[in-house]
C-alpha cells in the first residue's frame, strides 16, 4: 500500500531534533514501521501540486490540522484507491466528510492527543492578554525601560469572569487550570454538562448571549461545524462587554475575520489571542497579523513535543490495525461504514 503524509516543513530544526515528529523530515517517526511492513511512504510538504500528483496512487492519506491539506470532494474523486484518511491531531474539518462517507472511506483522528497542550496554551494566552505581557517583553528586546507604558493596560486576572465556549475535553481541562486564579467561570455548550460535572469543574452554565454580556474573557474550544462557522460574527462581537478579551485555540473560521478586525480597531475588544487561522498557513497579509493588542501565534498549541508523540502513537496504532485488516479504535473514528459517526464533526467541507 502507499501511505502519503502531508506534514509541515521542519527544516534544520527537525533534522537536529528527531522529537519534532510532525515535520515531514521525520514523518511522525513511522517510516521504519511502514517500510518494514512492505508499504511505501511518501512524506510531502507541498499541499497542492505534490499532493495532487500523488493522489491517484494513494491508499492512506495522513494530514494534520497545523499544516492542513484541504481534502475536497474533487481531491477525493482524484484518489480512486483511497481507503483511509487520518488526522495526526484533533479536528478533521479540513476534510469533506460527506464525500468521504459517500465513497466508503474511513476518516479518523487522534482524539485526546492535544487536550493538555491546548488547554495550557489557552491559559498562557489569557494571561498574556490580561497582563499585557508582550509590550513589556518588547521593551527588553528594544533596550527600553518605561514602566508606565508597560503597565497602562495590565490587569489582574483574579476576580474576572471567564467564559468557556465549548466544554469538551479541552474546555474542561482549561476550566481546571483556571481554578487557581480565583476567577468565576461560565460555560456554554450545545450539550449541558451534568450538575456533578459542573460542580467538579467549578463552572456554571450560561446561554451564549448571556455569557457574552457578562464575561471579561472568552476562550473558545468548540469544533468547527456548520453551527459554529462564523459563530463570533459582527453582532456577537458587538454584544461582548467593552474591553473584553478573546482567546481562540479552536478554529479560525469560528470568528469572522473582518468583524474581528473592526472590533479590535475600534477598541471594543481589548485583545485577541489564539493560534488558529483561516486559511492555514495564514498569508503574510492576513489582516489579523496587523491588529492592535493581539497575542496570536502560529498553530502550535496542540503540537508540543509531548503532543507530537501522542499523535504519532495514535497514527501508528491506526496504521497497524489497518494493515492487519482490523477495526480502528472506536474513539478515533469520525467517518466509518459510509456514515459520519461523530456528531461533533458533522462539518462537510465547502458547504
Amino acid at each position: 500500500m502507499k501511505v502519503v503524509m502531508v506534514l509541515y516543513p521542519g527544516g534544520a530544526a527537525a533534522k537536529e531534533n528527531p522529537k519534532i515528529l510532525g515535520a515531514a523530515e521525520n514523518a511522525l517517526g513511522l517510516r521504519p514501521m511502514i517500510e518494514s511492513a512492505g508499504h511505501e511512504l511518501v512524506a510531502l510538504t507541498d499541499k497542492e501540486r505534490d499532493l495532487d500528483r500523488e493522489l491517484p496512487g494513494t491508499d492512506v492519506l495522513v494530514t494534520t490540522p497545523f499544516w492542513p491539506a484541504y481534502v475536497t470532494r474533487a481531491r477525493i474523486a482524484a484518489a480512486p484507491k483511497l481507503k483511509l484518511i487520518l488526522t495526526a491531531g484533533v479536528g478533521s474539518d479540513h476534510i469533506d466528510l460527506a464525500a468521504a462517507a459517500e465513497r466508503g472511506i474511513t476518516v479518523a483522528e487522534i482524539t485526546g492527543s492535544n487536550v493538555v497542550s491546548v488547554a495550557e496554551h489557552a491559559v498562557m494566552q489569557i494571561l498574556a492578554l490580561v497582563r499585557d505581557y508582550l509590550p513589556a517583553y518588547r521593551q527588553v528586546v528594544d533596550g527600553k525601560w518605561d514602566i508606565a507604558a508597560a503597565v497602562t493596560r495590565s490587569h489582574d486576572l483574579e476576580g474576572k469572569v471567564v467564559g468557556i465556549v465549548g466544554a469538551g475535553r479541552i474546555g474542561q481541562r482549561t476550566a481546571i487550570r483556571l481554578k487557581g486564579f480565583d476567577v468565576q467561570v461560565l460555560y456554554y455548550d450545545f450539550r449541558r454538562l451534568t450538575t456533578a460535572e459542573e460542580y467538579t469543574l467549578g463552572i456554571r452554565y450560561a446561554p451564549l448571549d448571556d455569557l457574552l454580556r457578562r464575561c471579561d474573557v472568552i476562550t473558545i474550544h468548540c469544533p468547527l461545524t456548520p453551527e459554529t462557522d462564523g459563530l463570533f460574527g459582527r453582532e456577537r462581537l458587538a454584544a461582548m462587554k467593552r474591553g473584553a478579551y478573546i482567546v481562540n485555540t479552536a478554529r479560525g473560521k469560528i470568528v469572522d475575520t473582518q468583524a474581528l478586525v473592526e472590533a479590535m480597531g475600534s477598541g471594543h475588544l481589548a485583545g485577541y489571542a489564539g493560534d488558529v487561522w483561516y486559511p492555514q498557513p495564514a498569508p503574510p497579509d492576513h489582516p489579523w497579523r496587523s491588529m492592535p493588542h493581539h497575542a496570536l501565534t502560529v498553530h502550535v498549541s496542540g503540537t508540543t513535543l509531548e503532543a507530537q508523540q501522542r499523535y504519532s502513537d495514535g497514527i501508528r496504532d491506526c496504521l497497524t490495525r489497518f494493515f492487519a485488516g482490523r477495526t480502528l479504535d472506536r474513539d478515533y473514528l469520525i467517518v466509518d461504514g459510509g456514515k459520519v459517526v461523530s456528531p461533533s464533526y458533522s462539518y462537510a467541507f465547502g458547504k
